[in-house]
């Protein structure tokens, strides 16, 4: 019993060798905790948690991806693997969980720019997931200094018409 076991755990990392898994999510989850930590600091909804969480979890369905299709379901014909059907999927998931802090109060629509941000955590995710932490980490330095950024120009402009 404890062979079986062992053969399982041992088995399990067919595409993706467990400490390039292990780089990857640690990546996506510094990454994503860099833009949450902006928005912890705005006092926002979503925050470092949150978006630690969405830029994992992104990861992980990438790299459960690649492991599945490297593990044999028969004939080698017959798999098609679509990593872009993955991406809708992640995408149309992060895009829910950001709509649901979204609200309108007061005639104003309110969160949008942290929904945005929690949908960009996602694709740092994603990118970590694939291989890409550079990228991963260019998306995110740029966020970073955007949200930043402009939140300067804002105070300098002064409030909008109400």
């Amino acid at each position: 019993m404890l062979e079986i076991i062992l053969n399982e755990l041992n088995g399990t990392f067919a595409a993706v060798p467990p400490v390039i898994a292990g780089i990857r999510l640690t990546a996506a989850l510094i990454l994503g905790g860099v833009i949450g930590i902006e928005r912890e600091w705005r006092d926002k909804p979503a925050g470092l948690r949150t978006h630690m969480l969405v830029s994992m979890a992104a990861c992980l369905f990438i790299i459960v991806s690649q492991q599945l299709a490297a593990m044999p379901f028969g004939d080698v014909d017959a798999l098609r693997v679509d990593p872009l059907r993955l991406i809708e999927a992640v995408t149309a998931g992060v895009a829910f969980l950001a709509a649901g802090i979204i609200f309108t109060s007061g005639g104003k629509v309110r969160n949008t720019t942290t929904g945005a941000s929690m949908w960009l955590a996602g694709g740092i995710g994603l990118a970590c997931g694939s291989g890409q932490m550079p990228l991963a980490a260019l998306a995110t330095g740029i966020v970073v200094t955007v949200l930043a950024l402009v939140r300067l120009l804002g105070r300098s402009i002064g409030p909008g018409p109400e």
